[in-house]
């Protein structure tokens, strides 16, 4: 019976540290919010604009890329499942990783999670300013990057209501939108009808060079992109800190991941490379609006421009609401400045968000400097960045586990199933995707950029310690 006072201690002291966490915050994403948040986490950028470049590379393979794909995120999800369910917290990411790997990992995670979040925003940004150029080509990039910005920063400031109330409302235009592509390219199929049908056939998936046109060693060079585009379906995991009902939203959110991929990603490219042959698509062009400019549908690839504008939208919007929320995160651990933890009068880490929208101005830069290559560059960068967090999960689910098993901690109300087996695979698959990264001429630089935030983090690291030793000390 003695053995227990300490460990009891330790969940005491687990559990008062997500608390002062979760202080101010507003529990103001109800169960719609949080179902389409996550539903919204699930369709990008990635899928709208990065997937033709994708076809060009793979073919038709790049189907199976996004349903393996897909498979492997489901089971870092369950494993995020389990443990918000043990313990839900916003910043979750940082708050498992420092209490299973130790304070460093927990610093090192929350930071990547807010350089991933900010990368991921220049992306989105640079997307945007691509969409609005097919309606007014004359309007540089750099520019309508900049009126996105100053606009989704102003929505973000007013209240998590307002953000949860936004993001629904852009995740309900691209689910709708992606419906309808899938039952207008379903119905081309079917009946012919439209310029398309008559090349339109199942059979294009294989018609021209086979399913593996470029071979299996391409295919596989195209997850990185592929992991792209699944980047934020862990977003779930950030609103847990204001959510109303964690514990019946956040496993129904993740239980319909499944279906959600299947049917918006591997669904909807099935349907497209089908309609049209995937020799007709190039990179720095929608699939999706390609598609329909070729089914000939009167303003149907201007309709599905302003779709995925919207997405583009949506997933910045997300990101100025994760990197306040993760450097809240920080400052309450003493791995940021204190100035990080306050809350403005709608409850919003406003100031966070803010610095956070100040460094995604880099994106602009970037596109008035480079604007054919910004989104390959900030997209390789995200990447890296979200495979880290992503690693950081399934390590700290797989520590959790372990510590079940001893009877050290509670049991999740919401298991993962197969224990950390799972876990083990994603793990595997994840550091096989790194090393197609670091074999890739063109995506290696996203590692070179990793090793220099490291090495800015360990410095970092070392002067916290210096400064405040209580914060490296084991919690």
């Amino acid at each position: 019976m003695t053995s227990q006072a300490p460990e009891a201690s330790e969940a005491s002291e687990a559990s008062e540290a997500p608390a002062a966490a979760e202080e101010g915050y507003e529990r103001g994403l109800g169960s719609r919010q949080v179902q389409m948040i996550a539903i919204g986490g699930a369709i990008g950028v990635g899928l709208f604009l990065g997937a033709g470049a994708n076809i060009a590379k793979a073919g038709p393979s790049l189907i199976f890329m996004y349903a393996l794909a897909g498979v492997i995120v489901f089971f870092i999800m369950r494993a995020l499942g389990e443990l918000l369910l043990y313990r839900p917290v916003s910043g979750s990411f940082a708050e498992y990783s420092r209490e299973f790997l130790g304070p460093f990992f927990g610093y090192f995670t929350g930071w990547t999670y807010w350089l991933m979040w900010v990368v991921t925003g220049m992306a989105e940004l640079t997307a945007a300013a691509i969409y609005v150029n097919y309606w007014a080509p004359g309007v540089p990039q750099w520019v309508t990057a900049l009126v996105f910005l100053v606009i989704l920063f102003g929505v973000n400031l007013i209240s998590v209501k307002v953000f949860g109330e936004l993001e629904f409302w852009f995740s309900m235009v691209k689910v709708t939108a992606l419906i309808g592509m899938i039952v207008i390219g379903l119905g081309v199929l079917t009946f012919g009808f439209s310029s398309a049908g008559d090349t339109a056939a199942v059979s294009n998936l294989w018609a021209f060079d086979g399913f593996f046109p470029k071979g299996i060693g391409s295919s596989l060079m195209t997850l990185q992109g592929v992991m792209f585009a699944y980047l934020a379906v862990e977003l779930v995991g950030v609103t847990a800190g204001e959510s109303e009902n964690p514990e019946k939203t956040l496993p129904k959110a993740i239980n319909t991941l499944p279906w959600r991929i299947a049917l918006f990603y591997v669904g909807a490219l099935t349907v497209i490379l089908c309609v049209v042959k995937w020799t007709e698509f190039a990179p720095g062009v929608s699939p999706f609006v390609e598609a329909f400019a070729k089914i000939g549908i009167p303003a149907g690839a201007g309709i599905v421009n302003f779709v995925v504008l919207t997405a583009a939208l949506s997933s910045c919007n997300s990101g100025m609401y994760s990197t306040g929320r993760m450097l809240r995160t920080l400052a309450d651990n003493g791995e940021a400045p204190k100035v990080f933890s306050r809350l403005s009068t709608t409850k919003t880490p406003a100031f966070g968000i803010a610095i956070s929208v100040a460094f995604m101005g880099i994106g602009v830069v970037l596109n008035y400097v480079v604007p054919e290559k910004a989104f390959g560059y900030v997209m390789s960068v995200a990447t890296a960045a979200g495979i880290w967090t992503w690693l950081m999960i399934l390590i700290s689910h797989v520590l959790y586990r372990r510590g079940v098993v001893a009877g050290r901690l509670p049991a999740s109300s919401f298991p993962a199933p197969g224990g950390s087996v799972c876990s083990w695979i994603a793990i595997a698959f994840l550091l096989f995707v790194t090393a197609l990264i670091a074999y890739d001429a063109d995506s290696r630089v996203c590692l070179y950029v990793m090793a220099g935030w490291a090495a800015a983090l360990g410095v970092g690291w070392a002067v916290l310690k210096a400064r405040t030793p209580q914060v490296a000390a084991p919690r």
